[in-house]
């Protein structure tokens, strides 16, 4: 018995099944939608990745401009903090001393005119008195002429005094015999004091901010205009503010309120500022470069140079 062989099926000629030629037309159109998709897959990462380098580089800008201006407001904060002009009042006479700490803050350019007072609660917090001590304080001085009152949104207590800006006619020999022996001890305090602490403060590891604040306040007692005084102040108390030590700097802030109406009232010399502001630059310099024997000795030039000048402008 034969077996018979399987008939084989016959192959269609090529392009003769339409179904085939179906399917592969849809497998090329299904690579060029892919294609396609992939092409506008990748321009839509491309766009993507445009927008979000484009947002990230705005973000990182606008957080650049609120670190700066963050960084600024932060070192006009710890400014006011770190020199004790608004130190705890101590003993029976509140209202006495509560007014003599905001003078002292007002004279020596802590609170400049035209700047608003801290907020009551906050300022009575910081002396430790009562709010309504501080509230006498600041009407006396308001009456005085010192401050003024504010209402609305932006209102509160500003400065109105302008220190040198407001000069009372005093006459310097006047006021050096006045002063009598507190003169020559305060001069003597001073030289003393302000040599140390900026010897000091080239010893400390200063933050990015006291750093800021030296420079600022340098660059702002250079100012020949009339707040001269008040900025050569501010520059001394933030280099004893650098000093790290409380201690000293209240002290300094006592000598410098104490010669602050003598020195307002002596003749402005150029020759005597130009010889200021160069002991200024290398005071400072030398604090940020940590040398605190240069720092030192310029102080000490500084203090004395002041001295002698009161000695022959008075003698």
């Amino acid at each position: 018995m034969t077996v018979g062989r399987r008939p084989r099926g016959r192959r269609s000629p090529v392009g003769s099944d339409p179904v085939g030629v179906r399917v592969r037309q849809g497998a090329a159109e299904s690579s060029r939608v892919r294609a396609g998709g992939g092409a506008e897959s990748s321009r839509v990462r491309a766009g993507g990745a445009a927008e979000s380098s484009r947002v990230r580089a705005g973000g990182a800008a606008e957080s650049s401009r609120v670190r700066a201006g963050g960084a600024a407001e932060s070192s006009r904060v710890r400014a006011s903090s770190t020199v004790p002009v608004w130190r705890p009042v101590r003993g029976g006479n509140a209202f006495e001393i509560t007014v003599a700490r905001l003078v002292q803050a007002i004279k020596l350019g802590m609170v400049a005119q035209g700047e608003r007072l801290p907020p009551e609660r906050e300022l009575a917090e910081r002396l430790q008195v009562s709010r309504v001590t501080l509230r006498e304080a600041i009407g006396a001085l308001r009456d005085a002429g010192y401050l003024e009152s504010r209402r609305g949104r932006s209102g509160g207590t500003f400065v109105v005094y302008g220190g040198a800006q407001q000069p009372d006619g005093s006459d310097p020999a006047a006021l050096a015999r006045e002063m009598g022996e507190r003169l020559h001890d305060a001069l003597d305090f001073r030289r003393v004091l302000e040599p140390g602490a900026a010897g000091l403060a080239a010893t400390r590891t200063l933050s990015a901010g006291d750093r800021q604040q030296l420079v600022g306040t340098l660059s702002a007692a250079r100012d020949r205009g009339q707040t001269r005084r008040v900025n050569d102040s501010r520059l001394h108390l933030a280099i004893a503010a650098a000093s790290g030590c409380a201690s000293l700097a209240t002290a300094i802030a006592d000598v410098q309120l104490a010669l602050d109406r003598l020195l307002a009232a002596i003749p402005v010399i150029q020759r005597n500022l130009d010889h200021s502001d160069t002991q200024h630059d290398r005071i400072v310099d030398a604090i940020l470069h940590g040398d605190p024997v240069a720092a030192r000795t310029a102080m000490e030039e500084h203090c004395d140079a002041t001295a002698e000048l009161l000695g022959g402008l008075l003698g």
